[in-house]
């Protein structure tokens, strides 16, 4: 890649600063020695407790108990203001953990979340991690709160989690005068694991919210993730049954076209069949899957020449979906599966049936294999050929992996494609005493019918990071060919090479009554053409500053400087287009974010600058209102108002979310957005009746309305009624 001098000596200047990343120690005290794993014996039992959030069974008696947490925030490996007692056991079907959460002031615990699966990070809370193949990558975790909420998540790697994953599971919680307690069972069926691995990774976290005080079992600069996880010894005689989960589900809907008058009802059975070949390799059998529970995507507003990215929010393949993950975390231009090229039409965005998909996932000693094949229904130009991809890792060395991936199908033309690829993620948690060394190589090459030219994708980047106090560095280098296409994977940038480095530093403050720490950032970013050498596009940016509360509120200052270079011209919106060339533009943004451990929760953000050869404001407004657990409503507005000699436009983006829990099975959640590019009022209103883990009802209402302006002179386009029931049948 090509630099210019300026850019020489600004990598010079961030190189320069690399050797003071292994050299920058950590202010708190204990941590400035190496990383050194925990370990716990567990005790097997034939008592079955109670699970009623009472302390009161005798299994807890025989139990393992764990009381040695220290604070990782606000002092990283300090003394906890509260005493916590966790107790730990397991018999042939669950594994069992319970916990005496200590409080001196009980009246004040925050316990407002009401609805199962939403985010409780807000709320106090204690996390289970269950690293089932001690391997110090993936793991299982588990959180509840005082209200007996679950909220879970599935690691991915080390550093990346998918929330969207739901697992089986049982918890009770109760408050008194003592603080809180809690009583968690989690089956082994829910679990993927090696039956002869009597070892697992195991990890414990609690979070008092009012104080924003982090206490955990084990962690490393003021990580908690299976890398610096603990392990519980003695896991033996592990039961899942026959490993067989049935999972029935109905639909019934009825679909109105406001425009043209006419309606469509429908009525869909589907089922879902898990079953473990061992335990830990499961196959998955779909038959006429059904999103229309999903949830909606939250809209955005794109004022680039590049297609942006949405996360997967489906069931069917967020379930093992750390095993299909490629390359390193934050990888998105480049990826070769994205799964939500399966079942949704990439010209109308409208959802297509899957007729039938399989999928097998697992894992076979330090091996993780994954295969998926989906048959979706035919569709005029497209192949109807079965999509698949395979992908295998393998673990080497003490943290990493090097794997293999394979795609086949194109699911929105009828051209052959197929993808292959290889990568190595490397990852060191003790690499420095106060930082981790991580690093990714991957290599793809794409084959479609009718292109012949560079259809490989190569990249590298290597992160030297901490959450402690002390420099973090990254660079990396990305090279996309011209002819690269991943059908089903992501690639919004092609003929491209990359390259990107980043320099951010974090300095906690001791006995501050306001600030817990400083953050600042330099990041830079630049891209250019491979066929002509010339810039595509570069950014300078900072962070000069960012003041961080004990109760995480925030107030920031960022600059940066563009450049853009238009081979062609750039259609910005309709009548308004910027002729091709070079553009050079500063903007600054200044904001303020407030803690939502509060009731109320106002924040808002300002940018001013260039945009192209013009000028652009931008103005962000959100505001958070909880007065109780059943009740929470979260609006959004941002303004966008841009200046351009060729015209002047304005975009805006509404967003209107509510949430009333009757109870802890009942919820009515809401969604109303707009945005004036589309004159588009959307409408999705959720009632969810979750009466235990794997068994759901849902009433959807979707409702678009075409309009004049912000919520107004607004006409019906098309409706939709939905009613689905599910619920999981296990053996």
């Amino acid at each position: 890649m090509k630099c210019s001098k300026k850019q020489f000596l600004y990598l010079l200047v961030l190189f320069g600063l690399f050797p003071e990343f292994v050299n920058a120690q950590n202010s708190a005290a204990d941590t400035d020695s190496a990383f050194v794993r925990k370990s716990v014996d567990i005790r097997r039992t034939t008592l079955e407790p109670n699970i009623d959030g009472v302390l009161d069974d005798e299994i807890w008696q025989q139990a393992t108990v764990i009381t040695d947490l220290h604070q990782v925030n606000p002092v990283d490996h300090g003394t906890p203001t509260q005493e916590s007692i966790f107790y730990v056991t397991y018999d042939d079907n669950y594994f069992y953990v319970a916990a005496r959460l200590f409080d001196t002031e009980p009246d004040e615990i925050i316990a407002r979340t009401m609805i199962q699966g939403q985010s409780v990070r807000f709320d106090d809370n204690v996390h289970v991690i269950l690293d089932t193949f001690n391997n110090s990558r993936t793991a299982f975790r588990f959180v509840t709160t005082p209200n007996a909420i679950r909220d879970d998540a599935v690691f991915e790697s080390p550093t990346s989690a998918n929330f969207n994953w739901e697992g089986i599971w049982l918890v009770d919680s109760q408050i008194d005068e003592l603080g809180w307690t809690t009583e968690i069972a989690i089956p082994f069926t829910t679990l993927n694991f090696d039956p002869n691995t009597t070892t697992w990774g195991f990890n414990l976290e609690r979070e008092i919210a009012r104080s924003n005080e982090r206490l955990a079992w084990s962690s490393f600069n003021r990580a908690i993730d299976p890398s610096t996880g603990g392990q519980i010894v003695g896991m033996n005689g592990l039961q899942q049954g026959l490993g067989l989960d049935i999972v029935p589900s109905v639909t019934v809907a009825n679909a109105e076209d406001h425009v043209n008058n006419t309606t469509d009802s429908r009525f869909d059975p589907s089922l879902d069949v898990f079953y473990k070949f061992t335990p830990n390799l499961t196959g998955v059998l779909t038959l006429n899957t059904d999103f229309s529970a999903t949830e909606v995507d939250d809209r955005q507003v794109n004022l680039t020449r590049f297609s942006l990215f949405f996360p997967e929010k489906r069931d069917f393949f967020l379930q093992d979906s750390e095993i299909f993950s490629f390359g390193g975390d934050g990888n998105i231009n480049g990826t070769p599966f994205y799964s939500r090229r399966i079942g949704l039409d990439a010209r109308s965005g409208q959802p297509v049936d899957i007729d039938v998909g399989g999928k097998l996932a697992g894992r076979v000693g330090d091996l993780s294999v994954g295969a998926l094949m989906v048959q979706q229904e035919d569709r005029i130009g497209v192949d109807d050929a079965p999509l698949f991809v395979g992908r295998m890792t393998q673990n080497i060395l003490q943290e990493s992996r090097i794997g293999a991936i394979f795609t086949q199908g194109d699911p929105n033309s009828l051209n052959d494609n197929s993808l292959a690829g290889v990568d190595f993620r490397y990852r060191n948690t003790r690499f420095a005493s106060s930082h981790t060394l991580t690093g990714d190589i991957w290599y793809q090459q794409s084959d479609t019918d009718g292109l012949n030219g560079d259809d490989k994708a190569y990249s590298a980047n290597l992160d030297l990071a901490t959450e402690n106090t002390g420099l973090s560095g990254v660079i990396g280098y990305n090279y996309i060919g011209a002819e690269y296409n991943p059908a089903l994977g992501f690639a919004n940038r092609r003929g491209i090479e990359q390259l990107s480095t980043e320099v951010q530093g974090r300095y906690f403050v001791s006995d501050n009554p306001l600030l817990r720490y400083y953050f600042g950032r330099i990041r830079y970013n630049h891209t250019r053409r491979i066929d002509n050498g010339e810039m595509q596009s570069e950014e300078l940016s900072s962070r000069l500053f960012s003041l961080n509360s004990h109760q995480a509120d925030r107030i920031y200052l960022d600059v940066q400087r563009e450049r853009e270079g238009l081979t062609a011209d750039f259609r910005i919106r309709p009548g308004i287009v910027i002729p091709a060339g070079k553009y050079s533009f500063d903007s600054a943004e200044i904001g303020l974010e407030s803690s939502s451990f509060r009731a109320f929760v106002p924040d808002i953000s300002y940018k001013q600058g260039d945009f192209y050869n013009g000028k652009q404001k931008e103005v962000g407004v959100g505001l958070g209102w909880q007065p109780d657990p059943r009740f929470s409503a979260n609006f959004s507005y941002r303004y966008t108002d841009v200046e351009l000699p060729q015209g002047d436009f304005s975009t805006r983006l509404v967003r209107l979310n509510t949430t009333l829990a009757f109870n802890s099975t009942w919820a009515w959640i809401n969604l109303l957005q707009y945005d004036n590019l589309s004159s588009l009022v959307g409408l999705n209103s959720r009632l969810n009746w979750n009466p235990q883990a794997g068994e759901n009802f849902y009433f959807v209402v979707n409702y678009n309305f075409d309009t004049d302006g912000v919520f107004s002179g607004m006409n019906a386009r098309d409706s939709e009624i939905v009613l689905k029931y599910s619920k999981n049948f296990r053996f």
